[in-house]
């Protein structure tokens, strides 16, 4: 016995539903993917900007520690990132760098950011297990310039 146009419209109520309860998790965890890694990947770059900042400074003649310290805060805080006036900021003069055959003496400035996932935090604790649960990961970042 073949079944009626009716029966068949009737067995297939609800499917879209389901289906969009299945997937709509799916693209919610994806959004929130692309919106977390998107700031943490701007996070980095404003970062990398600051360190290379300082170490612009860091060569020129005259300049101490604090000058530098305060470039490299001022573009954090610039970059629109909390907690610039308490990132730090390591300065090494004794740094060497590779020139030809020989080498040269050179500045390092390595900064430090807690950066904290806003959704996706506890699965980024997976890839740290070792700290604590609602721990910010520490993004390091440092550059490297010959001194003049």
């Amino acid at each position: 016995m073949k079944p009626t146009c009716l029966a068949l419209h009737r067995d297939e109520r609800g499917a879209a539903l389901v289906e969009m309860a299945l997937t709509l998790p799916l693209m919610l965890l994806v959004s929130a993917g692309i919106f977390e890694f998107g700031r943490a990947y701007q996070t980095w770059q404003v970062l990398t900007n600051a360190a290379r900042e300082g170490a612009r400074i860091a060569v020129l003649p005259g300049t101490t520690d604090a000058n530098i310290t305060n470039r490299v805060r001022t573009y954090i805080s610039d970059g629109q990132l909390s907690g610039a006036a308490t990132t730090p900021v390591m300065i090494d003069h004794t740094a060497t760098i590779p020139v030809g055959i020989g080498t040269s003496s050179a500045t390092r400035v390595t900064v430090n950011y807690p950066f904290t996932f806003v959704v996706l935090q506890p699965m980024a604790q997976l890839i740290n297990p070792q700290s604590e649960t609602g721990a910010p990961l520490t993004m390091t970042v440092s550059a490297l310039m010959r001194n003049e």
